[in-house]
């Protein structure tokens, strides 16, 4: 069976065109459900199997979101079985996956992102580099991997910039003013000593030290580095200034399908749980809006 794992790996990755985070997720789900199984002795993979699995996920205190995204992974997994004529019949037709806990997206307040895009020193090259990362990050929404898959080619002269996002799909995302003018004082200032650190050069706009394309998981490290410097209490990753931008964007009043567009999200659905508003601004536009809303001695 690993034969046929393998297959639909290469299928997940050159027809799905998957990312590599759901191919490695995928992958690892099937294999989880192929070992239990093995463990159990079963010799036909039927509906009440993988009922006995979704019951033993349970039993292992598994998050509900996660026993979504493995019955979706076995879902892909035996139609791909089925149509190549493996299996004569899905297992998984019937199952239904528990529905996913919807918590509001982690997202900063304006002086809070304030303070951390004026945290780099920008007396140093990793500096003004870094405060153009945070720039780019909150000013566009773009997906980390997004992030450091730029190369300098792609920041032309206007504010546009085109990006390759999930399932190979290409969007373009709008630069600020603030982040137009970071991105020019790196590429004078920062990037040349970078690139200066390696003999093999890139294209690549974000350098590391060693003047190689910078990872995400660098970049990761490098906005926590900066989150620690401005707070002790903030818990934040760099998928929350993606979480930051589209709030912004919507509490300012931006449409929701213009977010959605920029965000790159194929749903609305998906990009409506950044409606939320915080308590402050809805007690503000109600005390603007409703005519009863404020106090006698306010109105006199």
């Amino acid at each position: 069976m690993e034969k046929e794992v393998d297959r639909f790996i290469d299928h997940l990755k050159i027809v799905k065109r998957a990312s590599e985070h759901t191919v490695r997720s995928y992958s690892s789900d099937v294999l989880q459900f192929i070992a239990f199984a093995r463990e159990a002795d079963v010799e036909q993979w039927d509906y009440p199997v993988i009922r006995r699995f979704l019951a033993h996920l349970q039993r292992q205190g598994c998050a509900r979101s996660s026993v979504a995204r493995k019955i979706a992974a076995l879902r892909e997994f035996f139609r791909f079985l089925v149509r190549k004529g493996i299996i004569q019949e899905d297992p998984t037709v019937g199952v239904v996956a528990p529905r996913r806990e919807r918590k509001l997206p982690k997202f900063l307040g304006s002086n809070q992102i304030e303070m951390l895009l004026q945290a780099p020193d920008l007396t140093t090259p990793i500096g003004l580099r870094d405060r153009a990362i945070l720039e780019v990050l909150y000013a566009t929404g773009l997906r980390v991997s997004e992030l450091v898959s730029l190369d300098v080619e792609d920041i032309g002269q206007s504010d546009e910039i085109r990006t390759i996002g999930k399932g190979s799909k290409e969007r373009i995302v709008l630069l600020g003013r603030a982040a137009r003018e970071a991105i020019a004082d790196y590429i004078a200032k920062g990037r040349n000593e970078l690139a200066a650190e390696t003999k093999s050069p890139t294209d690549a706009l974000f350098l590391n030290y060693r003047g190689t394309r910078l990872t995400a998981r660098s970049v990761g490290r490098i906005v926590d580095h900066y989150v620690q410097s401005v707070s002790d209490s903030l818990k934040i990753s760099p998928h929350t200034l993606r979480h930051t931008f589209a709030t912004h964007m919507l509490s300012g009043g931006a449409d929701l399908r213009a977010v959605q567009e920029l965000l790159g999200h194929t749903s609305a659905a998906t990009t409506q749980i950044y409606t939320h508003v915080t308590k402050e601004r809805l007690k503000e536009v109600y005390d603007k809006a409703h005519p009863r809303a404020k106090s006698e001695e306010s109105n006199q």
